[in-house]
């Protein structure tokens, strides 16, 4: 059987544990601490980061991409006609444009104060126009340009799942604005996917790191006053 290494709140592990729940591939996963990383795991790790797979061969896979890309010559496609060379080059482009996202989110989360926090939004709010612009322009579907999920929705599961936890515990809308942005998200969301592909703990985990007094979301004022009406890697996962 597979095996992720993990850490519990890393959203490149979330991104390749919802593939691995979108394929229907059974895996196990081991959870470490980064701040105490046991020896067997940095042997295997070249760059001592989560996520790593071991392959049923036992061999260890590093980088979330390449592992992707793995799961994706191992098992089925979630959508075969993706096989096409550019419908594989678009999927290759709006995954990267999601999980490029995901150390902007979380910095974004880690605001300390209202003035860092807006800046930081309009970096994404400049990334979420051009998705909303794309969205536009396609066919209505569930999924993005698909009823079925792909590739994409799970690059940008981990995403759409910590804006719906800081939605839930502060009332914040980090989409607000994006209209068709958010309902992919709750699609996506609605999917049940994101509870599966992380630890039980992982709400808990979540809120205690982003949401806490230190940080400007935690701090009980940013959904009055951040116009939400309107790192390094290693510090985020």
């Amino acid at each position: 059987m597979l095996k992720v290494v993990s850490y519990i709140i890393c959203p490149f592990v979330q991104r390749i544990t919802g593939l691995l729940e979108a394929k229907g591939v059974p895996y196990e996963i081991e959870y470490i601490s980064l701040k105490d990383k046991p020896r067997w795991f940095l042997d295997i790790a070249p760059n001592g980061q989560v996520p790593i797979l071991i392959t049923e061969d036992n061999i260890a896979l590093s980088e979330s991409d390449a592992i992707a890309e793995y799961l994706d010559e191992e098992y089925p496609l979630l959508r075969p006609e993706v096989n096409q060379s550019a419908c594989r080059a678009r999927q290759r482009a709006w995954v990267y444009q999601g999980v490029k996202l995901y150390l902007k989110q979380c910095s974004h989360m880690q605001s300390g104060n209202k003035e860092t926090f807006d800046e930081r939004q309009v970096f994404m709010h400049k990334a979420f126009a051009k998705v909303e612009a794309f969205l536009k322009e396609h066919t209505a579907t569930q999924y993005f340009c698909a009823d079925v999920l792909g590739n994409i929705d799970m690059a940008w599961l981990p995403l759409f799942h910590r804006a719906a936890l800081v939605q839930k515990h502060t009332g914040t809308e980090l989409f607000a604005g994006f209209p068709l942005l958010q309902i992919w998200a709750d699609n996506v969301m609605a999917s049940g996917i994101a509870e599966k592909s992380v630890h039980q703990k992982f709400e808990e985990n979540f809120t205690t790191f982003y949401l806490s007094e230190n940080n400007y979301l935690g701090g009980g004022n940013a959904s009055k006053d951040s116009g939400c009406g309107g790192s390094s890697r290693g510090s985020c996962c």
